[in-house]
């Protein structure tokens, strides 16, 4: 595409963002009209369509490419502005987090970052597999996701290893009484309900600590405030990330059910190489932050 125009860049931008061309319009103070003549002739020039219509509408990958280099551009525009003292500009910027980093470690990376605000910054939990795929196709800036670092492939975002998050195999002691009074064995494990947030790890962590390869009963819930209170309640017993939960084991309002045994998870820093000075001090402050609170 030669010429690209940036204005319509930003109409494309706010429809993928809002999830609409109605709310777009609003967001952007012009007519839907204007909006649809703008996408339209974004998608002339590319001779490709750029939006599914839909609800919501979606990119399509041109389109996700398009949106992505305009928020770049954005980015390097705001440096721009710091260089030469100008009005600094807020412009967006997107990052995917796992719900174990997001409930530990990474809000205390935001301080330095976000004081004073130099970006609006949309963080979304998001698994491994979706987070590298959102990474991948541009939809965000970078992502924080388990697996350990390998070589930073030729055209992709940069990887960098963080440290291992530590989970720990944990109930209240009325539980641990009450479902293992003989010990964390496997007789017990086949009546014991657990809460699981990752199948593959409590099936992996059972069958290292137990040998056991068998059903075992179960609540699945996503890593959050509803799935800790599931264990802090004594309703079952799970993996918890261990700096979530220290300071309860110290106090024993959990106990440690297989002491000495635990699972690994290595987190990497997955971006995009824009040297910009705010993007630049992103990555710097996520990876020295999660260097200081992992393993």
């Amino acid at each position: 595409m030669n010429n690209l125009d940036y204005r319509a860049l930003a109409v494309l931008d706010a429809v993928v963002s809002q999830g609409s061309f109605e709310k777009a319009a609003l967001a952007l103070g012009i007519s839907q009209s204007a909006v649809s003549q703008r996408i339209k002739a974004l998608e002339d020039a590319a001779g490709r369509l750029l939006i599914v219509r839909g609800q919501p509408a979606l990119p399509t990958g041109l389109g996700q490419r398009l949106v992505s280099h305009h928020r770049n551009v954005k980015l390097m525009e705001a440096s721009l502005d710091i260089d030469l003292g100008n009005k600094i500009s807020m412009p967006e910027i997107s990052l995917a987090v796992d719900a174990a980093s997001l409930a530990t470690w990474f809000p205390l990376s935001l301080q330095p970052l976000l004081s004073p605000p130099r970006c609006q910054l949309h963080v979304q939990v998001a698994s491994t597999e979706m987070a590298l795929h959102l990474v991948r196709e541009g939809s965000v800036f970078g992502c924080v996701a388990a697996g350990a670092a390998s070589e930073t492939p030729a055209n992709g975002p940069q990887v960098t290893p963080l440290g291992r998050m530590r989970y720990v195999c944990v109930a209240t002691k009325a539980f641990a009484n009450h479902w293992f009074g003989d010990g964390f064995i496997a007789d017990a494990v086949q009546l014991a309900p657990a809460m699981v947030t990752d199948r593959d790890m409590m099936g992996g962590f059972l069958h290292e600590v137990l040998a056991w390869r068998g059903a075992y009963p179960h609540h699945t819930l996503p890593l959050s405030a509803a799935s800790s209170e599931c264990v802090f309640g004594s309703l079952a017993y799970g993996l918890l990330p261990l700096q979530q939960i220290a300071s309860a084991l110290a106090d024993e309002r959990l106990v440690d059910l297989a002491p000495g045994r635990f699972v690994d998870v290595a987190l990497s820093w997955h971006a995009w190489n824009l040297d910009t000075p705010f993007t630049r001090a992103l990555s710097e402050q996520i990876v020295a932050t999660a260097r200081r609170h992992l393993l």
